[in-house]
């Protein structure tokens, strides 16, 4: 089987920022790791090469710092790695990321099935997979929790629902996007670090890739981010510490003074 498996570099979720005016999202100097819930689709990319035979591709569009992930992504199993890269990409939406990476897997070709995780934890839409397969015109498998058999050029796979789960049967080529009920990622061996380390990465740009220039980027992005607001933090709260009798007093008084302002006891002295 051949698989490909698109993948994403995001930020740390602690170190997510917005730039407040472009609404894009900060990258520059923000630590980087693979999109946690690709790894599951990189795992079930090795699974199935294990027991089928095959080649695992991974594919990521990013800046060049994105090599880090895909070199993490050969360390653990895969075979090849792509990176595509450029000035033009910057700003992409869901539409402008799904249009470039469609063009990648169809420049990859020959392929069986193409996997990725069920979102990216930076936008958390879930739309750049069923984006790749309306364009590539695949089957499409979403919430993909298990593979229960490949057979006669046919995937059966169970899918996760708001009732249970359902099963289906899809012609290959397909693209699934899978949760973690799928696999377990494995940790990368010493000897797959070497063997990354070493490897070479096809590296694209939107020339080699003969894309039209008018759907990348910000320009050929619908998405609009009009305003961002920061919540604020209304409540204020008062933490009072314990340490002996005496503070202890303080902080009954107190709890017992901002309860009966707030009229949820009755006041001393009053029934």
């Amino acid at each position: 089987m051949k698989i490909i498996v698109m993948i994403k570099q995001v930020p740390e979720t602690s170190e997510v920022k917005m730039d407040e005016h472009s609404g894009t999202m900060v990258r520059e100097g923000v630590e980087s790791i693979i999109n946690p819930l690709d790894l599951y689709a990189i795992e079930t990319g090795i699974k199935l090469k294990e027991e089928y035979g095959g080649q695992v591709i991974a594919i990521t569009m990013g800046p060049p710092k994105a090599e880090k992930a895909l070199r993490e992504a050969l360390a653990m199993g895969c075979d090849e790695g792509v990176l595509i890269s450029g000035k033009e990409f910057a700003g992409s939406d869901t539409v402008a990321t799904a249009y470039v990476l469609a063009q990648a897997v169809k420049a990859v070709g020959g392929y069986d099935l193409v996997l990725a995780g069920e979102r990216a934890t930076d936008g958390d839409t879930g739309q750049v997979g069923p984006g790749v397969a309306a364009l590539l015109n695949l089957p499409l498998s979403t919430y993909t929790s298990g593979i229960v058999n490949i057979d006669n050029n046919k995937i059966t796979v169970e899918r996760l629902i708001e009732e249970g789960y359902e099963v289906l049967e899809l012609p290959l080529p397909a693209l699934l996007t899978v949760v973690k009920e799928i696999s377990f990622p494995r940790l990368p061996t010493l000897r797959g670090k070497q063997r990354a380390k070493k490897q070479e990465l096809q590296f694209w740009t939107g020339k080699s890739l003969d894309l039209d220039i008018g759907k990348l980027g910000l320009k050929g992005s619908p998405t609009r981010v009009v305003k961002i607001e920061h919540p604020k933090v209304l409540r204020q709260g008062k933490i009072c510490r314990v340490t002996d009798e005496e503070t202890l007093v303080e902080a009954l008084d107190s709890l017992e003074k901002f309860l009966s302002e707030k009229k949820l006891i009755a006041k001393e002295g009053k029934v």
